[in-house]
């Protein structure tokens, strides 16, 4: 699984992460979505790993996803920030993943 992560969204999460330790994950939300497999993908910033978590290719920041999950993601992505909507874009080649996508920082101050 490979994720490009673009100009605007990487200068977009290094200022939500400044200053902070944590891990950037790509998540697969299901919460308030009915069943497993009726979900989102979103951006959490959370303060550890879990065991199933890896990372994926970017190129750049890491970011982690969970090896069960990938299989609600296409193999090669693109994460953006578009400031006019002032959210993430998730995309493949083929389709958007999410087009207006939550970053949730999800860390213990």
């Amino acid at each position: 699984m490979k994720l490009k992560i673009t100009e605007a969204a990487l200068n977009k999460l290094n200022e939500k992460i400044a200053g902070k330790q944590g891990y950037v994950k790509l998540k697969y939300d299901i919460d308030g979505c009915g069943c497993a497999v009726n979900g989102v993908a979103a951006l959490w910033f959370e303060n550890e790993i879990d065991g199933e978590e890896h990372p994926i290719a970017t190129g750049g920041i890491p970011i982690y996803i969970e090896k069960a999950k990938e299989v609600f993601f296409a193999e090669e992505m693109t994460l953006d920030f578009k400031e006019t909507n002032g959210c993430f874009q998730l995309k493949s080649p083929n389709e958007y993943l999410n087009p207006r996508m939550s970053f949730y920082d999800k860390t213990k101050l």
